[in-house]
């Protein structure tokens, strides 16, 4: 049975088994394999703690100017302290997660690295999103997209910069309900330290939403071989057909 996309949120069990203990700390680390050089091809998953995080922690987040104040006020999230039960978050009626959202969730992705361009394929939606590295700039006035438009170049043997603009303002920077403009700019440093890790950090700039830059925590992904990226696209269909079930009344109880 194809596993209702918006479950995922709440994988923590597969989280568990891909984190690694706590006891293959700093010896591992000295022992593992050097990472090979300007390449990062291969799938990954993020090793953080599920698809409830956003971008930054929300003691993290910046002020938010009066536009995203009034966004943030009408949105429901499942999740965080203004959680409710039955909320309006964009990926129950299959909206695309978005960038950065995509990341954070228990799902791999997989970077497959070609001459001028690496394609970042993410099992979840089962979405793709291209990354330029042939020195062209970000455009002056791109097109609003679900997941913008990304350039790419390398600092070093170790470290791939992508900076992001063009993206729409239908989607959230995490499940708790933090909207961004059109004016949003993302830049990524993904720091491949060995061949089994990535460095992940991320800012966004968008000062149409917020006051001050967001800057998320330095986060971990590991490289997953022999893993491979499964389909898992959202379909409406299925979905609503899953949304009814679990949301059906008691006897005696009016639907919600």
């Amino acid at each position: 049975m194809r596993r209702p996309i918006f479950l995922t949120i709440g994988l923590f069990a597969s989280l568990a088994l891909a984190c690694p203990a706590p006891a293959q700390s700093a010896k591992q680390e000295k022992t593992a394999a050097p990472a090979p050089k300007r390449e990062i091809s291969g799938v990954w998953s993020y090793q953080g703690s599920g698809g409830a995080e956003g971008t930054a922690p929300e003691k993290d987040m910046p002020p938010m100017t009066p536009w995203a104040q009034a966004k943030f006020n009408a949105e429901r999230p499942g999740y965080g302290s203004r959680a409710v039960p039955d909320g309006n978050d964009p990926i129950l009626q299959c909206d695309p997660s978005g960038f950065p959202r995509i990341l954070f969730f228990p799902l791999p992705f997989e970077f497959v690295q070609t001459p001028g361009r690496i394609l970042q394929f993410f099992e979840r939606e089962h979405e793709w999103r291209s990354i330029w590295t042939d020195g062209r700039s970000l455009p002056k006035d791109p097109d609003p997209t679900w997941y913008g438009y990304a350039i790419g170049h390398w600092e070093g043997d170790d470290t791939l910069v992508v900076e992001s603009a063009g993206f729409n303002d239908k989607t959230w920077l995490g499940a708790t309900g933090y909207p961004h403009s059109e004016e949003m700019r993302v830049t990524e440093r993904y720091q491949r330290v060995d061949r089994d890790t990535i460095r992940y950090n991320i800012t966004v700039v968008d000062p149409k939403a917020y006051t001050k830059p967001i800057v998320g925590p330095e986060r971990t992904m590991k490289l997953r071989p022999g893993a491979h990226v499964e389909e898992l696209p959202c379909v409406w269909s299925e979905e609503n057909s899953f949304t009814n079930r679990i949301r059906k009344p008691a006897v005696g109880q009016p639907a919600r």
